[in-house]
């Protein structure tokens, strides 16, 4: 187990580097089975329920899978704490806790959990895992408040259609555009890609199984869903920033994205790689970007069109 983790401060401009201290007891090499990965392509289905469980695997080195069906969650183990991409909702996160439980680790060896966008079904229980790691949560600005109070942003297209969540009373870290977090033997690199959300954050990190190193990239949803009576046309500045977010996504190198995850599986066909026994594969991320942006002009073009 960790003692407290103490963290080191970081002036929020891209390129800079956030630390977490390294613990003096070093955590066990996990025993139990991860499990197939061909097994989740079994059990679940595209779009499928956002807290049906999954059984957790092995994506890549010291990457797992430890979401739902419907929803990912990563953990990216070090000896020197862990790493938790999203919780899923309230509900999600005990299927979260057993898998990561599943695989041998423990809870509380989680440093660090990061967030992809702010909405519930994604974060509604960070609150719950933060308690029982005493991890802080990184996130972007944006996102902050919304985590800290468990009520929708009022400028997300969103806004109003999600019950509140339960609100984060942990520390949480705002974290900026291209800033690294240094978690023991993890490096992590922000991207911000708002659009989904005013907050939406990716994240990229390489991980290697003995001398086979891979660049994966959490990249988030990109999609633009609205409530009824919101129209994207009426808000330019948020297009532009939601241009924006596609560009920093489109703008990473092939050599730098060699596998993509995303935080509703089925966006990047992750069950159809996963039926073949590894999810290397599938789309770029630029590839992945200009899907994105092919969405947004679409939905633009019906709000122009007056659908």
């Amino acid at each position: 187990m960790f003692g407290k983790i103490l963290l080191a401060s970081c002036l929020l401009l891209a390129g800079c580097t956030s630390s977490v201290a390294q613990p003096a007891t070093e955590i066990a090499t996990p025993t139990a089975n991860p499990g197939k990965i061909t097994q989740f392509a079994s059990e679940c289905e595209d779009w499928d329920e956002w807290e049906k469980p999954a059984s957790p695997f092995r994506i890549h080195g010291n990457t797992y899978y430890v979401g739902t069906c419907g929803i990912a969650a990563i953990l990216i183990a070090g000896t020197d704490g862990h790493v938790l991409i999203d919780s899923g909702t309230e509900a999600g996160s005990r299927v979260v806790e057993n898998n990561i439980i599943a695989l041998g680790f423990a809870i509380e060896d989680i440093v660090a959990i990061l967030t992809s966008h702010e909405h519930f079904d994604h974060v509604g229980g960070i609150e719950r895992l933060q308690k029982m790691s005493g991890a802080t949560v990184y996130t972007s600005a944006e996102a902050a408040p919304v985590l800290r109070t468990g009520k929708d942003n009022p400028r997300d297209p969103q806004a109003g259609l999600h019950d509140p969540m339960t609100p984060v009373t942990g520390e949480i870290r705002a974290v900026a555009d291209g800033e690294v977090l240094n978690v023991g033997n993890t490096k992590v690199t922000a991207i911000a890609t708002p659009g989904h959300t005013l907050g939406a954050m990716s994240w990229r990190w390489e991980s290697c199984a003995a001398t086979d190193c891979l660049e994966i990239v959490y990249a988030d949803s990109l999609s633009p869903i609205s409530a009824d009576d919101y129209r994207f046309t009426d808000h330019p500045e948020y297009v532009a920033t939601f241009r924006q977010g596609i560009a920093r996504l489109r703008a990473i190198d092939a050599s730098e994205c060699d596998m993509l995850l995303t935080p509703h599986p089925s966006a990047s066909n992750m069950l159809a790689r996963a039926s073949a026994g590894t999810l290397q594969g599938g789309l770029t991320c630029a590839e992945y970007a200009s899907a994105a942006e092919r969405r947004l002009d679409a939905r633009l073009a019906r709000e122009a069109a007056g659908e």
